[in-house]
């Protein structure tokens, strides 16, 4: 069956650097493109980046860019989020998503908290 699982939150102070990876099974990963989504305290699930199947085309949302960047390797199945100079307001739930065979899959999600 189709699985995303992440990796790769946790506590970091302002101004600091994570990577997030997603490793999925269960579909042809290249196949498909991947996006990274994430929801906040009290706030709506909201798409952070999105890369096509390749990875020659990426999209940011216009609070994240500059300072993630989206980047997949198809070897590994797996999908990564470097997020640098990490702000409060970036403290989340961390999910990736994809849409394979006409329906919408999502890992656990990992924690990011941007504190001092």
């Amino acid at each position: 069956q189709v699985q995303l699982v992440e990796s790769g939150g946790g506590l970091v102070q302002p101004g600091g650097s994570l990577r997030l990876a997603c490793t999925a099974s269960g579909f042809t990963f290249s196949s498909v493109t991947m996006n990274w989504y994430r929801q906040g305290p009290g706030t709506e699930r909201k798409l952070v980046a999105s890369i096509s199947r390749t990875g020659a085309t990426t999209n940011y949302a216009d609070s994240v860019k500059g300072r993630f960047t989206i980047s997949r390797d198809n070897t590994k199945n797996t999908v990564y989020l470097q997020m640098n100079s990490l702000i409060p307001e970036d403290t989340a739930i961390y999910s990736c998503n994809t849409l394979y065979n006409r329906n919408h899959y999502w890992g656990q999600g990992t924690q990011v908290t941007v504190s001092s």
